[in-house]
């Protein structure tokens, strides 16, 4: 399972998805961006970003221990 936190991106942001799959997530992560951020183009750097900082849920467990 994947896992997104937006706080990792947008600071104070406390939405996360999960999903099976990368691809996936970057789908929810790049729709919350548009209704929520206001975000009107995501660039394909923004993508790389979000890929960035996508985590497996047992690391997104032990970075949330640290």
């Amino acid at each position: 399972m994947k896992r997104f936190e937006c706080g990792t991106l947008v600071p104070g942001c406390e939405w996360h998805t999960r999903a099976e799959d990368e691809a996936e997530v970057v789908r929810r992560a790049v729709e919350h961006m548009r209704g929520t951020h206001g975000e009107e183009v995501i660039h394909p750097k923004m993508v790389e970003h979000i890929k960035e900082r996508i985590l497996d849920d047992q690391q997104a467990a032990a970075a949330n221990q640290d």
